[in-house]
């Protein structure tokens, strides 16, 4: 069975960092594409990056040159390192990952920025 979970949120000021964790149930290069969703009160959920099994990563214009995805095949992780974070980023992070139609998420983990 497949399971991804998140971890390395929470609370920090703005302009500081963090780096999440996506622990992944099996191996991650099964899949077409890991990525990384948050989900803010009120809005919908968004994409803010994603890494496809060739290594090509893909970005929220608003998260670009701040955030990095990034993966170690030898622990089935993925993880998104965010600096400079701003009061917009506060969300919960969701990974997600898919092979073909199939889709899996994590159950998120919060992420708080202050001022």
């Amino acid at each position: 069975q497949v399971q991804l979970v998140e971890s390395g949120g929470g609370l920090v000021q703005t302009g500081g960092s963090l780096r999440l964790s996506c622990a992944v149930s099996v191996n991650i290069f099964e899949f077409n594409t890991v990525g990384w969703f948050r989900q803010a009160p009120g809005s919908q959920r968004e994409f803010v990056a994603s890494i496809n099994v060739g290594g090509r990563t893909d970005y929220l214009d608003s998260v670009k040159g701040r955030f990095t995805i990034s993966r170690d095949g030898s622990k089935n992780t993925v993880y998104l390192q965010m600096n400079s974070l701003k009061l917009e980023d506060t969300a919960v992070y969701y990974c997600r990952a898919n092979v073909l139609s199939k889709i899996y998420w994590g159950q998120g983990t919060q992420v708080t920025v202050s001022s």
